[in-house]
């Protein structure tokens, strides 16, 4: 890895490959290299000809840890992802977020739209504007003593995941605190940027792929068949759609 400094944070990053640059923006409690280099997406895209950049978000992986929620506002997280442009001189990129890291493409695209190319949001539907549920269970299960007093299935497994990537668990309970912020539908038809919401279709977090490519001007929906909110991300016809998506719209 790579790091560089923003906004009193160094973070790190990887840049591999040669072509048109697609940023790559990993969701909640996991790294860069959960989200895309493990499952194969770096590997995919840089043996399609693309140049794939992708950052260990603030709080997250690598890069400096904070337990200020004030912190961890998308606002903030975009304009790191934008700050890694400008650090590698790249003008103007595709960029593809997970979960979180779609929620954060999305407030990048509407902050510095010249930066952007087109968009793709994984495993984030409707919830980027309806909210994706009561998750101060899972900031509380992020920093129980004692795992084992979880009841609850889906805290339990953001906690079980945040100690398999041996994160800050302090630091994820601030980011989940105030990371959720949610987009108007006023402000979603804002983003004029060719964008595909792909969701899967087991998904109980992300809500309706289709409601939220409706609200775009140039949105498309992609349900992953038979798939959750952890198993989409590494689909073999998730990333067939995302090669013949950015093929359909070069820089």
């Amino acid at each position: 890895m790579r790091f560089f400094n923003h906004d009193g944070f160094e973070l790190g990053f990887i840049d591999e490959g040669e072509g048109d640059p697609v940023l790559l923006i990993h969701g909640f409690a996991s790294t860069h290299f959960v989200n895309w280099v493990s499952p194969g997406w770096v590997k995919t895209l840089r043996d399609a000809g693309y140049r794939v950049v992708a950052l260990d978000n603030r709080g997250h992986g690598r890069s400096t840890k904070s337990r200020e929620p004030a912190d961890y506002v998308p606002a903030k997280m975009a304009s790191d992802a934008a700050a890694l442009l400008d650090h590698l001189e790249i003008g103007r990129a595709h960029v593809m977020g997970y979960s979180m890291g779609a929620r954060i493409t999305a407030f990048l695209a509407r902050a510095r739209p010249e930066r952007t190319g087109s968009l793709i949001f994984g495993g984030l539907g409707a919830g980027m504007v309806e909210g994706v549920g009561a998750w101060d269970a899972i900031a509380d299960a992020l920093v129980a003593d004692d795992p084992e007093t979880i009841e609850d299935e889906r805290p339990r497994m953001f906690r079980a995941f945040a100690d398999q990537t041996k994160s800050d668990r302090q630091a994820l309970a601030a980011c989940i605190s105030t990371s959720r912020e949610l987009l108007t539908p006023a402000q979603i038809a804002e983003i004029d940027r060719p964008a595909l919401v792909a969701v899967g279709t087991k998904d109980d977090i992300a809500g309706d792929p289709e409601v939220l490519a409706a609200m775009l001007p140039r949105g498309e929906a992609f349900a992953i068949p038979e798939r959750d909110h952890m198993l989409s991300v590494g689909d073999r016809r998730f990333k067939e759609r995302v090669l013949a998506f950015l093929q359909e719209n070069p820089l």
